[in-house]
C-alpha cells in the first residue's frame, strides 16, 4: 500500500479531468483564433473553461488569462505590472520572505533592471506582519506580492488588510493563490486584490496550466509578446486540452467547496497531527494551527535531519515532502521556516504532511502505526554518529 500525502506538491488528476483532457485533443483539435468552426468549436472549450475558473474565485471571465502555471503567472503579474509603472517613477516592489522562489526570484532579478525590492518579515506563528507591511509601502511603490496561503505551513495570509495598505498609496496587489484556489473559498472582490495567480495541478487539473486573475483598469506590459490572444495579454496558441482540463478541475473543485467537503481532509489532518504529537517526544508544529488550509501541517522533529526521515517513510510506501517541490535537490534548509524567525534546527527537521481528497482514516492510520519507531531508529542512529565524531 502506498500512501501520497503530498498534495501540495502535486494533486492527482481527477478521472473526470482525464476525460476532458483527452476529448479536447481528440475533438477540439482546432486553432481557437480560426474562424471555421473547428477553430470555434476549440473556442467554445476555452470559453466554458474559463468560465469555471472565473468562477472558482468570484471573477469575471474577461479577467481570466490562461497561463503555463503558477510561476508563469507570477512572473506575468511581477514583470509585467513593474514594466507598466516604472515610467511614472514607482520603481519599488515590496514582497515577504515566505513567497514561494517564483515571486522571491522573479522580485531579485529585477533589481539589475531598477527595482528597489522591500523584503518583510513574517513572524513564528507563520504569519505576514501587516505593521511591517504598512511601513514598506510608500507612494513609489509599483506592486506588492504577498501569497494567500504559504505552501510549506499553510498560513493564511491578510491579505484583504494588505491590499487596503497598498491601495491608499496606489499600489497594486498581487497574490499567489496557487496553495489557496480549490482548498479554501476565495473571492477576488473580497481580497481586494488586482492580481491573482492559480495553478491547476494543485486542485487535481493537468500539469502546465494555470491562470492569472486580472482585475480590470490594471496595466500589464506583456511577457510573451506575439499574436492577439488572451486579450493580448500572452501571444501563443492556447493549449486546448490542458485549459479544458482546468476549466473541469475548477467545477470540481468550487463543488467540492460547496459541500464543505474540505472539512474531512481538516478532520483527517489534525488527527494525523495530533497523533504525533500525542506519540512522539520532541515534536511541534510550525505556523499557527488556527490560520491555515485545512490540508496542510508542518512538523519538525527533534534530534532527525529531515531528509533522512522523509527517505525513510518513502520506503514504508509513505510520501510526503521537506517543503516546496520547486525546492528540492537544495541542502539550503527551508527559507520559509528561516524568514518565519525559528532556529536553524527547525528549518532542517521539519516534515509538510499535505492530504487531499483521497486522503483515507486507514492511510492516517498506517502513518501513525510505523512512524513513532522510524523517529526513534534515526534517532539513536543520530546519537550513534555523534558519539564516533
Amino acid at each position: 500500500m502506498r500512501i501520497y500525502l503530498d498534495f501540495n506538491a502535486t494533486a492527482p488528476v481527477a478521472p473526470e479531468v482525464q476525460d476532458a483532457v483527452a476529448r479536447a485533443m481528440r475533438d477540439d483539435f482546432g486553432n481557437p483564433s480560426s474562424v471555421h468552426a473547428f477553430g470555434q468549436r476549440a473556442k467554445a472549450t476555452l470559453d466554458e473553461a474559463r468560465s469555471h475558473v472565473a468562477a472558482l474565485i468570484g471573477g469575471d471571465p474577461a479577467e481570466i488569462v490562461f497561463t503555463s502555471g503558477g510561476t508563469e503567472s507570477d512572473n506575468l503579474s511581477i514583470r509585467g505590472a513593474f514594466e507598466a509603472a516604472r515610467t511614472s517613477g514607482r520603481r519599488r516592489l515590496v514582497t515577504s520572505g515566505i513567497e514561494h522562489e517564483a515571486v522571491l526570484n522573479t522580485v531579485k532579478a529585477l533589481t539589475a533592471h531598477g527595482a528597489e525590492v522591500v523584503t518583510v518579515p513574517a513572524g513564528r506563528d507563520g504569519i505576514v506582519d501587516v505593521d511591517a507591511m504598512a511601513a514598506a509601502v510608500t507612494p513609489e511603490t509599483a506592486l506588492v506580492s504577498v501569497m494567500l496561503a504559504n505552501n510549506e505551513v499553510g498560513t493564511i495570509q491578510p491579505v484583504q488588510r494588505i491590499a487596503d495598505i497598498c491601495h491608499q498609496h496606489g499600489a497594486w496587489l498581487h497574490t499567489d493563490a496557487v496553495q489557496a484556489a480549490g482548498k479554501i473559498p476565495v473571492s477576488v472582490r473580497a481580497l481586494g486584490v488586482d492580481l491573482l495567480a492559480m495553478s491547476a495541478h494543485k486542485f487535481s487539473g493537468p500539469k502546465g496550466i494555470g491562470a492569472l486573475w486580472i482585475r480590470r483598469g490594471v496595466r500589464l506590459m506583456s511577457q510573451a509578446t506575439g499574436g492577439r490572444q488572451e486579450r493580448n495579454r500572452r501571444g501563443g496558441t492556447e493549449n486546448v486540452p490542458a485549459i479544458a482540463g482546468m476549466g473541469v478541475a475548477a467545477r470540481l473543485a468550487r463543488e467540492a467547496l460547496d459541500r464543505d467537503a474540505l472539512s474531512a481532509t481538516a478532520r483527517l489532518r489534525d488527527r494525523l497531527e495530533r497523533g504525533i504529537l500525542e506519540t512522539i517526544e520532541g515534536t511541534a508544529v510550525n505556523g499557527a494551527p488556527d490560520r491555515r488550509v485545512p490540508n496542510t501541517t508542518n512538523i519538525s522533529f527533534d534530534g532527525i535531519e529531515a531528509e533522512s526521515l522523509l527517505i525513510a517513510l518513502d520506503l514504508e510506501g509513505i510520501a510526503v515532502s521537506t517543503g516546496s517541490a520547486c525546492s528540492s535537490g537544495t541542502l539550503e534548509p527551508s527559507h520559509v521556516l528561516r524568514a518565519m524567525g525559528l532556529p536553524q534546527a527547525f528549518a532542517r527537521n521539519s516534515l509538510r504532511f499535505s492530504l487531499g481528497s483521497t486522503t483515507t482514516d486507514q492511510e492516517i492510520d498506517l502513518v501513525l502505526t510505523v512512524m513513532p519507531a522510524l523517529v526513534t531508529k534515526l534517532r539513536r542512529l543520530g546519537r550513534t554518529a555523534a558519539a564516533l565524531r
